[in-house]
């Protein structure tokens, strides 16, 4: 197998990962001052004017899982709203959506549309976050074939203390990085419908990862809550390329280097670029304690590493790589483009 840093560069360069900087900084993300955390990370956070309250917003949705299974995919949208909420300290409350669909004539278009509300409708139940209002847009197509399904799940929720809120960067060197959701003995991942799959493997026919929804819950409150008490110092839910790449966006987020701990055995790459759902990576200064309080939760965590100065990011036994390398990557794909690179 290749090494884990060299995929991990060809993801982080890729459209589906490379940053959004070249679009949000076109317009004003401040709002009376107020804003706490504007765009490029987990959620946007504003505080309440005048009060010490915020509310966070995220928008989420992954269309390839949503075309492999339109169910899961429905269900999955939401899941990650609440992830990217609770990584910030805040918990979900309401959700709107946006169904973007090709010709709902066509039954398959129809049924994907039919499938990914109910999935919906399951996610937002068992996470206790009732959809408040929503809107089409239909006849997405081009020649007869349409746009991938896209059910776009807007969440917003309330942090009760902005001091308390935490952002993906770790704050210092030694921290621990603890992977949530995750305990020590996993050593492969769900590489079906991910990143990994489409742009290394040819892309077959998968079902996504199944989403666990009372397992996104538990471990949503188990983060909020952590959090509230200052046990985690920064939180970034795995998502689009995996553990490994939510590891370097931290990384590349506090210009900090880490040293991670890979499995002896298993698949390197599933495990690293498996996109397995209800997971986060925090760091913390106390990793014990942190690891105590999960298993009193009931909520899987092991410690994979920590960071380290030096700015860069070694895997195992791996050649490290550049944090920097990684941020340049990421920061250059967009602007080449609308270049016409």
């Amino acid at each position: 197998d290749a090494p884990v840093a060299e995929v991990l560069k060809s993801l982080v360069g890729s459209i589906d990962l490379a940053s959004r900087r070249w679009i949000y900084e076109q317009y004003d993300s401040q709002v009376m001052a107020d804003t706490i955390a504007g765009p490029g990370g987990d959620a946007g956070l504003i505080r309440v004017h005048g009060s010490r309250r915020g509310l966070a917003v995220s928008t989420d949705c992954t269309p390839r899982y949503v075309e492999a299974d339109p169910r899961t995919g429905g269900a999955q949208a939401v899941a990650e709203g609440w992830r990217n909420l609770s990584a910030v300290g805040a918990r979900g409350l309401a959700i709107t959506n946006n169904l973007n669909f090709g010709n709902p004539e066509k039954p398959d278009i129809m049924a994907q549309m039919a499938q990914s509300v109910l999935g919906m409708g399951d996610a937002a139940r068992a996470l206790d976050t009732p959809v408040v209002s929503g809107n089409v847009s239909l006849y997405n197509e081009t020649d007869g074939r349409a746009i991938l399904p896209c059910p776009v799940v807007g969440m917003v929720g309330t942090i009760d203390d902005i001091a308390s809120a935490v952002g993906m960067a770790p704050t210092a060197d030694g921290q621990a990085l603890v992977v949530i959701g995750q305990d020590a003995a996993q050593d492969d991942g769900w590489l079906g419908v991910s990143l990994y799959a489409r742009n290394l493997a040819g892309d077959p026919k998968a079902a996504p990862p199944p989403v666990d929804l009372a397992a996104e819950h538990r471990n949503g409150l188990f983060v909020q809550q952590q959090i509230a008490a200052g046990g985690i110092r920064a939180a970034h839910d795995v998502s689009d390329g995996g553990l490994a790449v939510a590891i370097a966006e931290m990384c590349v987020a506090g210009r900090i280097g880490a040293a991670i701990e890979m499995p002896a055995g298993g698949n390197r790459h599933g495990w690293a670029f498996g996109e397995d759902q209800a997971r986060y990576v925090v760091a913390a200064d106390d990793a014990d304690a942190l690891l105590a309080a999960a298993q009193a939760a009931g909520v899987p965590a092991a410690t994979i590493g920590s960071t380290r100065a030096g700015g860069e990011l070694q895997f195992g036994d791996e050649a490290a790589i550049s944090v920097e390398e990684l941020h340049s990557l990421a920061e250059a794909t967009i602007p080449t483009l609308m270049q016409g690179g």
